[in-house]
């Protein structure tokens, strides 16, 4: 079989560019060589959230793969992206079910696997007002997190996960110091591409910590240059629901092209 990994990598620069005619042409071309190819189809459904805030081609594509054989990794990858998209729908309850359906051996496996789980557990919880549940799973994701970096310090995915986490239990100071680690272990000046993802995760510490102008002004940057970031996907994320009754939030989602 044709190699598709050349594909989805170019279709994720027409991305970070905006570029979504592009980017979807591109992923399309990788499609047709491979229909089921659960990397593609989940290239293919991102571009839909972060362009039109559309669901709909998530949902297809986790129907499309629940017949295709796949690896125990990427079952459990699959489990935490329909996490995610539950989360993005709002469905907060579904997202919380298939959050605890993961084992945690299977999941501690994975990369961030077990951060990842108890992160979605204690955002749904969170949300669904059970602040004890909530503050639990942090605890949970905290310990892993911790776990993460001590094994490597210089991992500035671990630092920014420990940092959220340590947001959401109210560890303010911790919370900026691991944020700004993150930060200085990538910087978007030395990765355009992973620069950007880690400056989304430090908004997300500022907004948790009720730090808005610091948020709005990094988001700001973010839709102002090559990232993942978009009007839409700040329109439909709850993540970012506390920043949504400030002026500015709304002004800079419409100066970039949606409404709050």
């Amino acid at each position: 079989p044709k190699d598709i990994w050349p594909v989805q990598n170019l279709a994720f620069n027409y991305q970070m560019l905006r570029d979504f005619d592009k980017a979807n042409s591109t992923i399309d071309r990788a499609l047709a060589v491979d229909p089921t190819a659960p990397s593609a189809l989940e290239v293919k459904s991102k571009l839909a959230i972060l362009e039109k805030g559309d669901f709909s081609v998530a949902e297809k594509a986790f129907e499309a793969v629940k017949p295709v054989p796949m690896s125990e990794e990427l079952r459990l990858k699959i489990g935490g992206s329909r996490t995610e998209v539950f989360l993005l729908e709002r469905k907060y309850q579904e997202a919380l079910q298939q959050a605890e359906s993961l084992p945690d051996n299977e999941v501690a496996g994975v990369p961030g696997g077990l951060w990842s789980k108890y992160y979605y557990v204690g955002f749904a919880r969170k949300t669904l007002h059970d602040e004890p549940g909530a503050q639990a799973a942090f605890q949970k994701a905290k310990s892993a997190a911790e776990e993460a970096v001590s094994r490597n310090p210089d991992s500035e995915d671990a630092h920014i996960q420990l940092a959220k986490v340590l947001a959401y239990l109210g560890e303010r100071e911790p919370a900026i110091a691991e944020a700004q680690r993150a930060g200085e272990l990538r910087p978007e000046s030395k990765d355009a591409f992973g620069g950007p993802e880690i400056a989304v995760g430090v908004a997300e510490v500022y907004t948790v910590l009720g730090e808005k102008d610091r948020a709005i002004q990094i988001l700001d940057g973010l839709l102002s240059r090559p990232s993942a970031v978009t009007a839409q996907s700040l329109k439909i994320n709850p993540v970012w629901d506390s920043l949504r009754s400030d002026p500015r939030f709304a002004e800079m989602v419409q100066k970039h092209g949606g409404k709050a």
